[in-house]
């Protein structure tokens, strides 16, 4: 029963936290598991699916993401650095509070495996300016 509840509570927080960088641009974020580890924080996976031209909108995690892209071409922005063109097959990583974009390339929907190794008690992402 207490597993159950926690699901839960992870699906609704990771759902909140996703509407808050998606910009209404048809984003859809599926949490898949949370795993309380390492000590003080929460590493959580999901699939983020992209439509073509979509973009996340600058945001931040308050720890590290590494992802795997499944289906089509990321262009990742991330302040300092040029842009990186990531395709399928490729693995991708952001070091913890980069302020960051993720975009939609070409003409195709992007879907990726994110994973996030965040802060205990933090939202998984915060809006950028």
């Amino acid at each position: 029963m207490f597993r159950k509840l926690l699901i839960g509570l992870t699906v609704i927080a990771f759902a909140g936290a996703g509407a808050a960088v998606a910009q209404q641009s048809g984003i859809k974020r599926t949490p898949l598991q949370k795993v309380d580890f390492p000590a003080g924080y929460n590493t959580v996976t999901a699939i983020a699916e992209v439509p073509a031209g979509g973009a996340s909108g600058r945001h931040s995690h308050p720890g590290a993401e590494t992802g795997y892209v499944l289906e089509g071409e990321l262009e990742l922005v991330i302040d300092g650095q040029p842009p990186l063109k990531v395709k399928a097959g490729d693995s991708y990583q952001i070091p913890e509070g980069a302020v960051h974009d993720a975009k939609a390339s070409g003409d195709k929907p992007l879907k990726v495996l994110g994973v996030y190794v965040v802060k205990a008690g933090e939202p998984l992402a915060k809006p950028a300016p």
